[in-house]
């Protein structure tokens, strides 16, 4: 009698699961770039408009969401 392989699980990329989110819609969000420290040379306007989270490209989606295996954190 042989024994039937288990499947391995896929995992979550732990970078990915850092730095994105999945919104309620299934979106991929992340945190605005230049915003961690050094935001005195910029512009009052520029910050302001950096602040919050924004939705990834189009073309990223499917690998964020192949990394997350579809979960958001």
């Amino acid at each position: 009698m042989t024994k039937a392989k288990a499947k391995t699980k896929i995992k979550t990329h732990k970078g990915t699961k850092k730095r994105f989110r999945l919104s309620a819609k299934g979106k991929a969000m992340h945190r605005s770039s230049g915003t961690s420290h050094l935001a005195q040379a910029v512009s009052s306007k520029r910050r302001r408009n950096l602040r919050g989270t924004t939705s990834v490209d189009g073309c990223m989606e499917a690998t964020i969401h192949a990394a997350l295996n579809g979960n958001s954190y």
